[in-house]
């Protein structure tokens, strides 16, 4: 749900910030000794034309978070539709740090027409699971704040079988709130390393992101934030041979955040994509503080 310290910031878990206040490292990291449940319902719907050869598809579950689902080989017109839910803790440990996990799982189905006719296909089930750590490097003065997260899996769902700890994820993020106004910048890079998928070696591709944002307070409840992610992701390996070619993409980024009280948000995000045939993602976020 996470990776979780850009989603608290502006995009999947824009937390309320308060009109005449800045937002504060509290926002952002969990109090010590707290609890934070963190639970994420994400809505992919993609369309794909020409011939692909089982590229998978992604589905984004937090603002730096994905899940990675095979998909058919297919000529002509394919379409996806896919729903990750996502059951996320974190707990403070200091006032700059906090632990995580989660655990994700998918249904989804796919539609190919072709020369052939229709194929259809569905899968529903466990998807994968991740630990980490979130650390406040420097507090927002008169530089940028900066925050970094680091997070393994634990385990991860391919086609014929599982891994567990082959894939990392490092990231960054710098902001400057200048109320009623957050300006951040986050980069984080994901890196896999091979692993068997029953008689294939499979390599997963390696992801950058980018993702420039600004939120804004509306009043002590509501919080509008808007944000341009990029990516590029490299070639997925099938017993070394390359399946395709390394892509970049970039997308919109929207979203709006409520809070009932205090601890209690729920925010919404609509991810559009702005280049490429990745389609639109909706994805609902509701953390709660115990």
């Amino acid at each position: 749900m996470s990776r979780l310290l850009v989603a608290c910031l502006f995009l999947s878990v824009v937390l309320p910030a308060r009109a005449d206040l800045p937002l504060t490292v509290e926002d952002l990291i969990t109090d010590k000794g707290k609890f934070k449940l963190d639970l994420s319902v994400a809505y992919a719907n993609v369309n794909r034309q020409g011939v692909f050869a089982g590229e998978p598809i992604t589905v984004q579950t937090g603002a730096t978070s994905f899940v990675t689902l095979p998909s058919l080989v297919g000529e002509s017109t394919g379409n996806s539709d896919t729903i990750v839910a996502t059951l996320g803790l974190r707990y403070g440990l200091t006032s700059k740090a906090e632990i995580y996990a989660r655990l994700s799982g998918t249904h989804s189905r796919q539609r190919i027409s072709g020369a052939g006719g229709l194929a259809e296909s569905s899968d529903s089930g466990f998807a994968d699971a991740w630990a980490g750590v979130n650390y406040q490097f420097k507090k927002d003065d008169e530089t940028p704040a900066v925050l970094g997260f680091a997070e393994l899996a634990l385990r991860e769902k391919h086609s014929s079988t599982s891994a567990s700890f082959k894939t990392t994820m490092l990231g960054v993020t710098a902001y400057k709130a200048i109320d009623p106004v957050v300006f951040s910048f986050t980069g984080a890079y994901r890196f896999s390393q091979n692993r068997q998928d029953g008689a294939q070696t499979v390599k997963p591709g390696n992801l950058l992101l980018l993702n420039p944002s600004v939120s804004f307070a509306v009043n002590d409840r509501v919080s509008f934030s808007t944000g341009v992610q990029w990516t590029r992701r490299t070639a997925e390996r099938i017993d070394g041979q390359a399946q395709g070619f390394a892509r970049t993409g970039s997308d919109l980024i929207l979203g709006v955040g409520y809070g009932f009280d205090k601890g209690n948000t729920l925010n919404t995000t609509f991810k559009l994509n702005a280049s490429g045939q990745a389609g639109a993602e909706l994805r609902m976020n509701w953390l709660y503080t115990f």
